[in-house]
């Protein structure tokens, strides 16, 4: 009997959450974000579910536009931090990627950029409240001239923002943010992009001409207190293990490292192959759900790095060699997530090389 964790990526689901997004989001373009590793689920296995039917791929490095570019995709490929040294412009440039701007030191390394290589699209991104990246919104006129006047620039640039707390669905932040970008762009040429999942679902008069989808995408809630499949997404991972032990344990014994959890009574403990070794959670507190085959079971002590323990006593048939899945869609996955202290994202990206992975078309 195999101990090997096993995460399995729902292709169908991939392709379900997208055409939802793309009807959800019309007319605007839909960008699959498929960053950090397509949040967990594999970039090269998400890209190609998705491979004619996303308009684009986004991602957060240019190792990634490049990997895609190795693997035969030809949408168009954005890198959402652009280039970050200078010899990145020529490689982006020979790739046909398009680069996100947002600093000024970016804009001294493009002024040399050569048409000879294909000119390079960009998108100039403007800082409309993040504070994270992006050029002042009083900077983007300038900055967009200037793009507009370099040789080795493709003309059709582009113009971004991203939301701080757009899953705020009433909030007065992300209207502001959208009035500042507004503002700034007045005027300017050039496709918009506003949109990432939340601002999808929550503020239409934000959508543009192009949305910037990542959690939706793999089925993620980006609402709290709501799964996924509240939202009409379908859960595009599963990860599951198997019972390999089940063990009698009298009242008041402690289980796991610590003793962090006492017996109420004499039980029944089930052992499960997982742990933080394969990116469950050390933090999911005892009573996070686990399913035994059909029937949910708690957690109970401490995760250790490679195995759980599980009070059964609601599952009495319960049997070494049974299939324990974690999260998936059965147990969302953001259950398992608030009762860690975090969100989905962080589990989906935590997967580690221990971790095998296989595909199903459901």
């Amino acid at each position: 009997m195999s101990r090997t964790t096993v995460a399995t990526i729902h292709l169908g689901a991939l392709r379900h959450n997208l055409e939802r997004i793309r009807s959800m989001a019309a007319p605007a373009m839909v960008m699959a974000v498929v960053k950090a590793d397509a949040y967990g689920h594999g970039l090269e296995r998400v890209a190609r579910a998705l491979d004619g039917a996303a308009d684009a791929f986004a991602v957060a490095a240019l190792g990634d536009g490049l990997r895609l570019r190795a693997a035969g995709h030809r949408q168009r490929i954005v890198v959402l931090s652009g280039p970050d040294q200078p010899g990145d412009i020529a490689e982006m440039q020979r790739l046909g990627l398009d680069a996100a701007i947002h600093h000024e030191s970016q804009l001294r390394w493009l002024s040399e950029a050569t048409p000879a290589r294909g000119r390079l699209r960009v998108w100039l991104k403007v800082d409309s409240g993040m504070h994270r990246l992006g050029f002042a919104p009083e900077c983007a006129a300038a900055v967009h001239a200037q793009l507009a006047a370099m040789s080795g620039i493709d003309p059709d640039i582009g113009l971004m923002t991203h939301f701080a707390e757009s899953e705020v669905f009433d909030g007065a932040r992300t209207r502001e943010q959208i009035e500042r970008f507004q503002q700034a762009t007045k005027g300017l040429a050039g496709p918009r992009s506003l949109s990432n999942s939340a601002a999808v679902l929550g503020w239409p008069d934000a959508r543009g001409d192009w949305v910037r989808t990542g959690g939706l995408l793999y089925g993620l809630s980006v609402v709290e207190g709501q799964a996924g499949e509240d939202l009409g997404f379908r859960a595009a991972m599963t990860l599951s293990t198997r019972l390999i032990a089940i063990n009698t344990i009298r009242r008041g014994e402690r289980i796991g490292y610590n003793g962090l959890w006492q017996c109420p009574e004499d039980m029944p403990v089930g052992v499960a192959a997982v742990g933080y070794g394969d990116g469950y959670p050390r933090s999911a507190a005892s009573g996070t759900p686990v399913l035994v085959g059909d029937q949910r079971v708690p957690l109970v002590g401490r995760v250790s790095m490679d195995l759980i323990t599980l009070d059964l006593r609601s599952a009495p048939h319960a049997k070494v060699g049974d299939r324990v899945v974690l999260w998936g869609p059965e147990l969302p996955v953001e259950i398992v997530a608030a009762q860690s202290g975090t969100i989905s994202y962080d589990l989906t990206c935590g997967m580690t090389r221990r971790v095998l992975f296989v595909e199903d078309e459901q």
